[in-house]
């Protein structure tokens, strides 16, 4: 398997080449010349393997240079009861008849990026042992995928972490997961800004390719690939446990800002996963759902991004939404380059042609967008029918979801958080505080390890380089 960028370099790449790279060379994304198509035999050979043992099979279709016998090894160290809570690592929690959410949150920081982290740590450690080579990852986050990031890092040999957040704009408990590590290979750096300052700093210092190369940057943003791979494999665990035989259909909720998330979903279903919808759920920060809706896709500017109660969402750029568009635009990566590097980049924004948008509907795609007042009553509403508590992100996708339900197909919406790490909403909602996991007692309360940066990229590279070398 090789993987090609969404820009048009044709230039074939092998799995570990691109593990460590981010960004293609060009500023695309990686993604495989070819979805490996899983057929009726496959899926019923899959359905009943322990979660770690469904990662493999996945993952060895898109990963052929590095042994089995190893692949094998790091899926099952990643992938246990210790580190996710259950034998399932992914389980169903039913809710009203046809829908049932997927608990994706129950890994060391309390979101679904664990699922994919704590394998690219993993991943990585295995590839730079083997180099005898060293990474400076450079990240950045709206809430989640710092924390889970720096503590899938945390101690791993060969590895330092440089995460960008957005000064001030991430919940309590977020900060105080992340800012609280004292490891010194994790350095948090909050910039004056919202989070896709951040990320445009990001891509710029991955886009100068001699700094890139010289400094050794590898990101594990949900543009790397193989964060993406690892998170196609609880859409066939979530599918088997809500089906019995592979007739069924089903659909998935996913709360999305980045579009990563649902991404992993779009190559489920291009492997041959049955999947009838695949529904995006966005908060104010509307930019997906007015491209489902449109065929416009328009970037907010930083005074547009809304500080939401759900704000890892708090996002105007969906950085992984380029991969989805090549593929709809039958893999031209021209036309691709010229809508994202020119028409994005030049006027921030561009429109499909008519023909070109008429593709979506071939790909399951559907979209809708939950305020403030609606998270309030889903999570209001979902506690008192249910019993259960849901975060803010995950009240987004519940309301969006029960917005596309179609009879006899279930609907799983993806858990995305634990409702503990948005307290000050929950309060509002319900009255009361969130659980909170036994060992997080008082987590705002410890020492706190940052390091506050202008929104200039040559900064962030100057902190890089004075610090490489810890």
């Amino acid at each position: 398997m090789k993987y090609i960028s969404t820009r048009g370099d044709q230039a074939a790449r092998g799995f570990s080449e691109i593990l460590l790279e981010g960004l293609a060379p060009d500023g695309g994304l990686y993604l495989p010349t070819h979805y490996p198509k899983v057929d009726d035999a496959t899926l019923t050979k899959w359905r009943n393997l322990p979660y770690h043992e469904l990662a493999f099979e996945i993952l060895s279709l898109y990963i052929d240079d590095i042994p089995a016998a190893d692949l094998k090894a790091l899926t099952a160290k990643t992938y246990t009861q210790q580190v996710f809570g259950t034998p399932q690592i992914v389980p169903l929690k039913p809710l009203e008849a046809g829908v049932q959410l997927e608990a994706l949150s129950n890994g060391p920081t309390l979101a679904f990026k664990d699922m994919a982290m704590q394998l690219l740590g993993n991943l990585f450690e295995y590839e730079l042992g083997r180099r005898g080579e060293q990474l400076n990852i450079l990240g950045a986050t709206s809430g989640d995928t710092g924390s889970a990031a720096e503590y899938a890092m945390r101690g791993k040999k060969g590895v330092r972490v440089f995460m960008l957040s957005p000064h001030g704009r991430m919940s309590p408990f977020q900060q105080a997961q992340m800012f609280s590590l004292q490891d010194p290979n994790i350095h948090n750096l909050a910039v004056e800004g919202v989070f896709d300052d951040c990320q445009d700093i990001v891509k710029a210092v991955s886009n100068d390719l001699e700094f890139k190369r010289q400094y050794k940057i590898g990101t594990v943003n949900s543009i790397n690939w193989a964060r993406l791979l690892a998170q196609v494999v609880y859409y066939f665990a979530g599918y088997f446990q809500a089906t019995k035989n592979n007739d069924e259909k089903i659909s998935f909720t996913v709360p999305s800002g980045n579009f990563g998330n649902i991404c992993a979903g779009h190559v489920a279903r291009q492997m041959g996963l049955p999947i009838h919808k695949l529904v995006a759920a966005t908060n104010e920060n509307d930019v997906l759902d007015e491209f489902f809706r449109t065929g416009t896709y328009r970037v907010r500017k930083g005074a547009e991004t809304y500080e939401t109660s759900s704000p890892s969402m708090d996002i105007s750029k969906a950085s992984n939404f380029e991969r989805f568009v090549f593929d709809l635009l039958g893999r031209d990566g021209h036309r691709t380059r010229a809508l994202f590097k020119d028409e994005v980049e030049q006027r921030g924004a561009f429109t499909l042609a008519p023909a070109e948008f008429g593709r979506v509907t071939q790909f399951g795609f559907a979209s809708g967008k939950s305020t403030h007042a609606n998270r309030l009553a889903t999570i209001k509403d979902t506690f008192e029918r249910f019993g259960v508590m849901i975060d803010t992100h995950t009240a987004d996708g519940l309301k969006v979801a029960r917005e596309h339900l179609d009879p006899g197909i279930p609907m799983l919406v993806l858990e995305t958080a634990l409702p503990v790490k948005f307290a000050e909403t929950i309060r509002e909602a319900l009255g009361r505080d969130p659980v909170r996991p036994a060992g997080l007692e008082g987590l705002e309360a410890l020492p706190k390890r940052f390091v506050v940066k202008p929104v200039n990229t040559q900064a962030i590279k100057d902190y890089i380089v004075q610090h490489c070398a810890d």
